[in-house]
């Protein structure tokens, strides 16, 4: 890796909920720069997903956040020839980061209903264990398995 590491920047809680948390999801949805739409789907989206199933809104969020959350990947390395699937550990902030990021895949592969409804869809889903990002995770941890015997390559 050449030059320096990038700092983090500090995360300012959201208005609403006051969470860094949902700030960076409101950011990962944001399109061309329209925070306040992405504010607005994001907002409507956890309120709809807490009415359906009957929780606070933070929680649901977190929740849903924390079900899709990943605990190992595979990162491909290559020992002589050959390229190898090695299973590692996801650090905290790429796991949080990964399962923002397929939960708003799964919400805008989705089709027919306005973005706010299939977001709040995902969550509710999330939030109770199922869905598409969650069966992301499942799939994503059944490679690591899969590929456990090359565990011993770790870098």
């Amino acid at each position: 890796m050449r030059g320096k590491q990038a700092r983090k920047r500090i995360i300012v809680p959201d208005p609403v909920y006051g969470s860094p948390r949902v700030t960076r999801f409101i950011n990962y949805i944001m399109l061309d720069g329209k925070k306040d739409k992405a504010r607005k789907i994001v907002y409507t989206a956890i309120e709809t997903a807490s009415k359906k199933v009957e929780a606070d809104p933070v929680e649901v969020f977190d929740k849903a956040i924390n079900s899709v959350k990943p605990d190992v990947e595979v990162r491909s390395r290559r020992v002589g020839g050959a390229t190898f699937q090695i299973p590692l550990p996801v650090p905290k902030g790429r796991s949080e980061a990964l399962a923002m990021r397929w939960i708003i895949d799964a919400a805008r592969s989705r089709s027919g209903k306005p973005m706010h409804e299939r977001l709040a869809e995902e969550l509710a889903n999330a939030f109770a264990g199922e869905g598409s990002a969650v069966k992301k995770r499942e799939d994503t941890h059944k490679m690591a398995d899969a590929n456990r015997a090359f565990a011993h390559f770790k870098w």
